[in-house]
């Protein structure tokens, strides 16, 4: 009896043994295929070559990290720890597999040297769903020792890098950062859907041209709050095809003020439909509330304007619609404008 029981006992053993060895690399697998599609893992740059002190470009470390988190079928997170990173122009591109979060701790910090800009984007995001851009860094665009030396009323000169852009985006949050001395723009959007702004510090210093703190175009449901923006130029500007633009609990100053236009100067443009600004303030502002478009314009629509609780101190032109827009004389002004502004309210 007691062998009959061994022998069973031993085929017992042999067959989970070779069950085990069978299924082994399944298993491997299978825990790989898990870990894959609902893991969160961090990607730091400075494993993937980065070097802090600010002197050495950083873009290919930047982009091998984001390439490998856009692989990630899980919760990717591409992480810029504490330090000074240089970072020469460069496209974060998707679509990626998974959501994917861009963490700046540190400060990342623009090329001072003409030659690499070979963009006019510095940072760009593109064709990306469920993006997180995020952290409590900084971005340092070294716009004021750039300018000097790019001086357009003497000679040709390139367009400078925008800070931070986003073509093609939808469904992100952009918030907990700062972004100052941009060269050109701090933020620019173009073609992106459901995109959240919170909790952001831009700043340029008054004097500097073409600073706006976001540009909005061809855009749809983008939300901006709780910020503040100190620019040579709009604090906001809302340019054509834009439509449910939130913006809630702005400080804008010093700067060119909230503005919708300039519209109508070229012929693929689109409506603009459904802004609306409500519990904000600005201070030593050029303009308060602007809507431009240009006099001898194409056809075009701006309707379902509201401005709500907006408290302007020493603004120059608090409420201004300017349907005869003219940045460089001269213009025929003696033109209508064909640009149909309507339903616009201030309470």
């Amino acid at each position: 009896m007691s062998l009959i029981f061994s022998f069973l006992g031993f085929r017992v053993f042999l067959f989970l043994f070779l069950l085990v060895w069978a299924t082994e690399g399944q298993n491997v697998n299978l825990f790989h295929q898990t870990e894959q599609l609902g893991g969160r893992k961090f990607f730091n740059v400075k494993d993937y070559g980065a070097v802090e002190g600010g002197v050495t470009d950083n873009s290919q470390a930047f982009l091998k990290a984001w390439n490998d988190a856009c692989q990630w079928r899980g919760m990717a997170r591409v992480l810029i720890p504490r330090g000074i990173f240089m970072l020469f122009p460069v496209v974060f591109s998707g679509p990626c597999k998974g959501r994917i979060a861009f963490l700046i701790l540190g400060t990342l910090r623009a090329s001072t040297e003409p030659s690499t800009f070979n963009s006019e984007n510095w940072i760009n995001f593109r064709y990306l769903e469920q993006l997180t851009v995020a952290g409590g860094g900084t971005l340092d665009g070294q716009g004021p020792l750039v300018r000097p030396r790019n001086n357009c009323n003497n000679h040709p000169c390139r367009t400078l890098p925008i800070s931070l852009s986003f073509d093609f985006v939808n469904n992100a949050t952009v918030a907990y950062l700062r972004s100052y001395n941009s060269k050109n723009a701090h933020i620019r959007l173009f073609g992106c859907n459901k995109m959240d702004f919170t909790k952001l510090r831009l700043s340029a210093p008054g004097d500097s041209p073409n600073t706006d703190g976001i540009k909005i175009g061809s855009s749809y449901r983008i939300r901006i709050s709780r910020s503040v923006i100190t620019t040579g130029d709009d604090c906001i500007a809302i340019l054509s095809g834009s439509r449910e633009i939130h913006i809630h609990k702005i400080f804008c100053g010093p700067g060119h003020g909230i503005s919708i236009g300039s519209l109508g100067g070229y012929g693929n443009e689109h409506d603009v439909e459904g802004v609306y600004v409500k519990d904000s303030g600005l201070k030593g502002t050029t303009n308060g509330l602007r809507i431009n478009t240009w006099a001898n314009s194409h056809p075009l629509k701006v309707s379902k304007i509201i401005y709500e609780n907006i408290v302007m101190t020493d603004v120059m032109n608090p409420i201004i619609i300017d349907q005869n827009y003219c940045p460089s004389p001269p213009c025929n002004q003696q033109v209508t404008s064909n640009v149909q502004i309507s339903n616009v309210t201030y309470i």
